[in-house]
């Protein structure tokens, strides 16, 4: 651990690396607010700001230039690739890959495996990176994937397997490889379904 700063009543598990975890000192150590637990084998990098009541699952990593807010599960082997914004109550679960240039608005929901993309070209070429835009109270599926710059409208849900190629309106499940979009039925009143 460096200097990082973690609010009252945190759990830090050994071999948590909070900070640079090459030492060289690459910007501003972590903020994790209170209530934290953050388990065995999590790299936290430089120039991340994290919110209360943050849980971990074991080996995540969330990279530079990232904010998280209150309330988040960053599940077992979940990456967050840094440059990143994520919403108060957002629940990533285990593998979930987040590129950098994301957005993750409040009370989403990603599922075991879900990829996110930022690369237009299966070939490494310039260009710039833009993850996609997940609006509040969307829920993604197991294995879902959702190709760069794409927004996720509000109150949606990507199925489970879904390939998302293009934006999803709101309130619409996406569904399929490419994803389709139906209606959802009736009021959607609940947040995080």
């Amino acid at each position: 651990m460096t200097d990082a700063t973690v609010g009252a009543d945190g759990v830090i598990q050994a071999g948590v690396t909070l900070g640079d975890p090459d030492g060289q000192s690459r910007g501003e150590p972590p903020v994790i607010g209170r209530n934290a637990t953050i388990r065995s084998g999590t790299v936290i990098y430089p120039n991340v700001v994290v919110g209360d009541n943050f849980v971990t699952g074991h080996d995540a990593l969330v990279r530079e230039d990232t904010t998280i807010g209150d309330d988040v599960v960053v599940g077992t082997q979940t990456v967050v690739d840094g440059d990143t914004s994520v919403g108060d109550r957002v629940s990533m679960q285990t593998g979930v890959y987040v590129p950098t240039n994301t957005t993750i608005e409040r009370d989403v929901f990603l599922g075991p495996n879900a990829t996110l993309t930022n690369d237009p070209h299966p070939l490494r070429e310039e260009c710039e990176l833009v993850g996609p835009t997940l609006e509040h109270d969307v829920s993604v599926g197991a294995n879902a994937t959702l190709l760069p710059d794409v927004t996720v409208g509000e109150r949606s849900f990507v199925a489970a397997g879904a390939v998302v190629t293009e934006d999803v309106p709101p309130e619409t499940l996406a569904v399929g490889t490419p994803a389709e979009f139906e209606s959802l039925p009736g009021p959607l009143d609940a947040p995080n379904r």
